[in-house]
């Protein structure tokens, strides 16, 4: 095949000792329906097979980039995104592999849905048959968002006029979170969709760098989603940003004095969203659910309960109109009166 000096497309693949697998997730481009392409591959200083593998390959729309030191993941996908010549990018990992027709079916959506800046789509674990479920369309992403991250970035395609709007597009210091990060950024830009049909395969293992970095990552999405409640130019006061921050982390302890706090969080984003940033219904069930979420923390997630638990509860519900669903305020109350003890093993 010609090298094609005005590819539609421009794939960046970054790659570091993946030569388990690179083999395949670089056919899975290959052998795309849609073939107008190029294949930029950067490595970020691998030492194993991986660059061998890559060399292999005789396709002309491959175009392999050999870092000689590592300087990082955001690095290289930053860097590619100079060099690129296509009107979208799509991105895909060094381990994963696209199905046939995923191009195909990105292109077509993006090119009559111009309002759409980043579309992802639906993916299955290998090695696992269930389908992951994703939020569709840009009003539930924006509400997904909310809780952390809802689209697989090896999946995405981009257009590359939208990403020339920054000087990098990909925060490093956002690193490995910073998929999470670009996506509310581009939401000042345009929509976001993803597409409801598998059309990518997501490997998942142990040293994986999503779990070696835990801690830099939740750190990095707790910036994101603060981020992402900026849109609604709120003026939070430094109780309220306490609040919020041991909520984003889910592991901190909520704790009854903290439910007024709470409740005036949740007037403000209400009175916020005057704007209609959120979709109103949408973002009204997200209200409910931080509720939910904030009272289950409270009094569902304890080792030991009490008929004074439950007083507390019902203090919460009538003095600040917070409640659970009728469901768990049931097994709460049956949990306090008989003194209920989780076993810990």
């Amino acid at each position: 095949m010609l090298v094609n000096d005005h590819p539609f497309i421009s794939v960046i693949m970054p790659v570091y000792n993946c030569e388990h697998y690179v083999q395949e997730a670089v056919e899975s481009i290959l052998n795309q329906s849609y073939s107008n392409f190029e294949l930029l591959i950067i490595d970020d200083a691998s030492n194993d097979a991986t660059v061998s593998i890559i060399k292999s390959f005789t396709d002309t729309r491959i175009n392999l980039i050999e870092k000689p030191k590592n300087t990082g993941y955001t690095n290289s996908l930053n860097y590619c995104c100079t060099i690129a010549k296509g009107k979208y990018i799509a991105r895909m990992d060094g381990d994963d592999i696209s199905l046939p027709k995923r191009f195909e079916k990105q292109i077509t959506y993006l090119e009559s849905h111009p309002e759409v800046v980043v579309c992802g789509t639906t993916y299955q674990i290998i090695g696992n048959p269930k389908q992951i479920t994703l939020p569709l369309t840009n009003d539930e992403i924006k509400i997904r968002l909310l809780w952390g991250n809802c689209i697989a970035h090896p999946s995405v395609m981009i257009r590359k006029e939208v990403l020339d709007h920054f000087i990098q597009p990909y925060d490093t210091l956002k690193e490995p979170a910073e998929d999470y990060d670009l996506w509310v950024r581009l939401l000042a830009f345009g929509k976001l969709s993803n597409l409801p049909e598998v059309l990518l395969m997501y490997r998942t293992y142990s040293n994986q760098v999503s779990k070696k970095r835990e801690e830099e990552q939740k750190k990095s999405a707790l910036e994101t989603r603060f981020k992402l409640l900026d849109y609604l130019t709120i003026e939070w006061t430094p109780i309220e940003i306490d609040f919020l921050v041991r909520h984003f982390k889910k592991t901190e302890v909520i704790q009854f004095d903290d439910i007024p706090v709470f409740k005036k969080i949740q007037e403000k984003l209400a009175c916020a969203n005057n704007t209609e940033f959120f979709e109103s219904n949408l973002f009204k069930q997200y209200l409910v659910d931080f509720e939910i979420d904030i009272l289950r923390k409270c009094f569902l997630k304890k080792t030991r309960y009490s008929p004074s638990m439950y007083l507390k509860y019902l203090k919460a519900k009538w003095s600040f109109g917070a409640k659970l669903p009728f469901v768990r305020e049931l097994k709460l109350g049956l949990k306090s009166i008989i003194f209920w003890k989780t076993l810990r093993t």
